[in-house]
């Protein structure tokens, strides 16, 4: 397979909220070749405190995002310690949301790769809050995009549930001990009530629950920069596709203006981007499909690495998109 990284630097960018990103810079990478029609092109978002190494197995000719077929490019969110953060920043970070992450990623795909026009924006969780974004406010110019387990408005309950982690790190005595209780947290909420009761983290490789919660959930936050968390953390609290000069706050009106083909793949036992969400959005999109992943992995079902059956589902539903 074809790869290729690189640095997109965006110069200081006047912020949505106020303030200045100076010097901003996006980390990126491709997967597979750039057809000379520029018609192949899969922008796939990260999600919250990944980098494209941790999301980039989907990426495969196994899989829906085959590089054999499609030109991939993954582009690092703002705040996740690769693309412009505050652990790589000079001076106070100011608050950046959706919105500045999507319109530097169109300005990447258009300055550097000639780009008009994407055949799919595919993402999870934070990334399926920034692919509404794409198709809320480009238009024409998106074809389809999936939004696997997010929302187009980070509802009230999923807003209280990241309120719980923000304070959680900052009221730890220090980073580490903020981090591994925030993986704690993280653990009851992103994994449901049936995948405990039925100890399925057996079939992961973890000798205990204990375990599991400790090699799994505090060891991938532990990796990863507060400052940079806290950031993200705002970023997600904000995620709103109306909260623009655009549609000035109006909901409704933002999802009809979605030209592109929607698949809504929500899963069945998220306890924090819930189906119902999905449900309400659903009657204002032009082109929408709601098809709810029958999981009992809760948030996780949406990033199935570990999981064939989820895995097999989502790559059913998102190759039938790509062949509509």
């Amino acid at each position: 397979m074809r790869t290729s990284e690189g640095v997109f630097e965006c110069g200081d960018l006047a912020l949505q909220r106020g303030g200045t990103l100076r010097g901003a810079r996006i980390v990126y990478k491709t997967y597979g070749t750039l057809s000379p029609t520029r018609d192949n092109v899969i922008v796939y978002p990260t999600s919250y405190s990944a980098q494209h190494t941790d999301i980039e197995w989907l990426v495969d000719v196994q899989h829906c995002l085959d590089p054999s077929r499609y030109f991939i490019v993954i582009p690092n969110m703002f705040t996740n310690g690769l693309s412009t953060s505050p652990s790589n920043y000079d001076g106070e970070f100011p608050e950046v949301t959706t919105y500045d992450n999507v319109t530097q990623q169109r300005r990447l795909m258009n300055e550097v790769f000639g780009v008009e026009r994407v055949k799919m924006v595919y993402g999870w969780s934070m990334g399926a809050q920034q692919a509404y974004h794409w198709a809320a406010l480009f238009g024409a110019s998106v074809e389809r995009i999936v939004v696997n387990c997010g929302s187009a408005r980070t509802a009230p309950h999923n807003f209280v549930f990241l309120e719980g982690v923000r304070t959680t790190l900052l009221a730890a005595r220090t980073e580490e001990e903020g981090k591994r209780a925030m993986g704690r947290i993280y653990a009851g909420w992103a994994l449901s009530q049936t995948f405990y009761r039925r100890e399925m983290w057996r079939g992961l490789g973890f000798t205990s629950l204990e375990d599991f919660l400790v090699r799994s959930w505090e060891a991938g936050f532990v990796r990863r920069n507060s400052p940079d968390l806290l950031a993200q953390l705002r970023t997600w609290q904000l995620g709103d596709i109306s909260a623009n000069d655009l549609y000035r706050g109006d909901l409704e009106m933002a999802l009809a203006g979605i030209k592109a083909r929607v698949l809504l793949m929500p899963s069945a036992t998220d306890l924090y981007f819930q189906t119902d969400d999905n449900r309400a959005e659903l009657p204002f999109l032009a082109d929408g499909k709601l098809v709810e992943i029958p999981s009992v992995w809760g948030h996780r079902a949406g990033n199935p690495v570990a999981n064939a059956g989820d895995s097999a589902f989502i790559d059913a539903q998102v190759t039938a998109l790509l062949e509509s």
